[in-house]
């Protein structure tokens, strides 16, 4: 079933990502671990990444995942590609078979193997729509025609406030990507539901679907780094403390993501998990939240 579909028919679905190989590796090696998950997620978001001059071919690992019959989800920027190049590389993506896309201002953060170090969610709206409402029609933003009209399932990121009322300006960027087309918004990482569920209760008029970001958690100094370097407050003292003190670190870890899931079902439409290490890591865990 299509991404696009599983939201429309309000499916609680579930997504994740994976970082494409760099340097000299081939995209192919994604492919034996995603293996394993295929059937259980509805999307595999594909990270555009540039690490000392090396950038990643995520077109290409999207193409590669839609002909494994896994539903690819190309995530890209705004923030450092003018219009042209943005143009370029949403009609390759759409050439190469891709139908859903998840935008960003920068190379989204918390992703892949490591845990980076920067955290960006606002998406420049304008240029993004000034893009797509001429690829939508058709043609480039030159006024050339294409060879067919170009469209995507389209989310973007929105950051969840951590226990305040949501800033008026975070509702007008929400309002901004649904006019260039948003069908879902994928948030911040997600600890505290409660909390979570406050921020819902505030965007339930805009009627659009919001998948939350569940982190694995494996260890409390995880937690920590989290805390330390982007959000102070991010991961709650409580989480960190069970993943301290237990005896058996995996089975807390487990538990801890399974009551977070499990919580959010009557919440959101979904969930989208960030693994820290690879899809290997994900199917004990889909297994301990019984997703699929």
């Amino acid at each position: 079933m299509k991404l696009k579909e599983s939201l429309e028919k309000k499916r609680f679905v579930v997504t994740s990502e994976v970082q494409v190989p760099l340097g000299d590796e081939e995209p192919e090696t994604i492919m034996e671990s995603l293996s394993r998950v295929k059937g259980r997620v509805d999307g595999v978001a594909v990270t555009e990444i540039e690490f000392e001059g090396v950038v990643t071919d995520t077109i290409k690992s999207c193409s590669l995942l839609k002909e494994n019959n896994l539903n690819a989800i190309y995530q890209t920027t705004t923030r450092d590609k003018n219009r042209y190049q943005l143009q370029k590389d949403l009609t390759q993506a759409h050439e190469t078979g891709v139908e859903n896309l998840l935008v960003f201002t920068e190379d989204y953060r918390i992703s892949g193997d490591t845990l980076q170090e920067e955290m960006f969610f606002h998406v420049d709206s304008g240029k993004l729509a000034s893009v797509m409402d001429h690829l939508k029609q058709g043609v480039t933003i030159e006024g050339n025609e294409l060879e067919s009209k170009v469209d995507f399932t389209l989310g973007s990121g929105v950051q969840t406030p951590w226990g305040r009322n949501m800033p008026k300006k975070g509702m007008e960027e929400m309002e901004d990507m649904m006019n260039v087309g948003a069908g879902y918004f994928l948030t911040t990482p997600i600890f505290d539901v409660d909390q979570f569920a406050k921020f819902m209760r505030q965007v339930e008029p805009f009627n659009v679907p919001v998948i939350a970001e569940v982190m694995i958690l494996r260890t409390a100094g995880m937690g920590r780094f989290l805390n330390r370097h982007f959000k102070s407050g991010l991961v709650p003292e409580w989480v960190i403390q069970k993943l301290m003190k237990a005896p058996n670190k995996q089975k807390a870890s487990l538990e801890l993501f399974a009551d977070t899931v499990n919580s959010l079902k009557d919440i959101c439409q979904g969930v989208h998990i960030i693994t820290i290490g690879g899809a290997d890591n994900l199917v004990p865990y889909l297994n301990a939240a019984k997703l699929r």
